[in-house]
């Protein structure tokens, strides 16, 4: 399914007249500076998002591992939603967050990227934000290892959350959703782990890194070599993009409008590529309007398009025993 956010609702509805003006008005610079925009979307978003309704609790850096990134904060539903009856199981989404593979965290000032969680939350979900290390001390495959120590985690805690463990969603944002990409479809990442199918219901990928390159026009051609490292003859079997058809796992794709250069592109192969070896077209949405950052800061803050979205993906899913 290919939609479009117009037909939905207008980009940044929950931003003041300026603010939307701003925004739009940034979006066909995003790469002349994308540091500055991507300050400038998170100063237009917080205020908002300091003051929307929030998960009743948090439980914060809880570790998966051993390392002082391997923690996850928990985000418990909202009770007025559809979390259900006490005792029923609840659905679960774990987001992972970008950075560019050498910087950023799960919560950038205590709103952004937590304000996913808090949105997933009050819809009833279980929502789990991840941190992982960055590609200094932890370089390929180190994210996506980092990012199905987390899935385990979450299996191995489903009874003390209430989750349902055959319907928990990963979700990953630009560089996370590198991770989260190469953790589920990569067949040498793949071949160690007990469930490499079965472990989540579905997967949506946010303005994911799914080809690493260091293209010149690339503006973080530089962190993606920290990352995948210096040979770039091994590039290609290290990205996504290249497994695509190696697992039949329900997968959604969301792009913006305004992409750090190239990220669109490889949305859009890697949608080709699960297409041509299924023969049913995964979900495919791009929010017109919307850059890299605003993609995901604009969740809790009143516009829902990519929300809705997402819901309707992990609603099509079958449930299964």
């Amino acid at each position: 399914m290919v939609s479009d956010s117009n037909e939905m609702t207008a980009p940044f509805a929950a931003l003041s007249r300026e603010q939307q003006r701003q925004m739009l008005d940034l979006g066909p610079r995003w790469n002349d500076d994308i540091v500055a925009h991507r300050k400038a979307v998170i100063d237009c978003y917080t205020p908002l998002l300091a003051a929307a309704e929030k998960s009743p609790h948090v439980e914060r850096d809880l570790a998966y591992g051993m390392n002082a990134r391997q923690v996850l904060d928990v985000f418990e539903p909202v009770v007025a939603s559809q979390a259900g009856r006490a005792g029923e199981l609840r659905q679960a989404v774990l987001f992972v967050h970008g950075g560019a593979f050498v910087r950023g965290s799960k919560s950038v000032n205590g709103e952004v990227y937590d304000n996913v969680c808090h949105w997933f939350a009050r819809q009833g979900f279980v929502a789990i934000n991840v941190e992982y290390r960055l590609a200094d001390e932890a370089p390929w495959p180190g994210g996506a290892h980092d990012v199905a120590q987390a899935i385990a985690w979450v299996h191995e805690h489903a009874a003390q959350w209430r989750i349902d463990p055959s319907r928990i969603f990963l979700i990953g944002h630009s560089a996370g959703g590198t991770h989260a990409a190469s953790c589920l479809f990569d067949p040498v990442l793949t071949q160690a782990r007990a469930r490499p199918c079965g472990d989540v219901a579905g997967l949506v990928l946010i303005s994911a890194r799914l080809f690493a390159d260091v293209d010149p026009r690339n503006p973080n051609a530089g962190p993606v070599r920290a990352y995948f490292g210096a040979d770039e003859a091994r590039y290609a079997e290290r990205s996504p993009l290249t497994h695509a058809a190696h697992n039949p796992l329900p997968t959604m794709i969301a792009i913006a409008e305004y992409e750090n250069r190239f990220l669109d592109d490889y949305g859009a192969a890697f949608f080709l590529g699960l297409l041509r070896q299924r023969g049913i077209a995964p979900r495919f949405v791009q929010m017109r309007g919307h850059n890299h950052t605003s993609i995901v800061a604009h969740f809790n803050s009143g516009e829902e398009w990519l929300g809705r979205e997402i819901l309707a993906f992990v609603a099509s899913v079958p449930h299964h025993a």
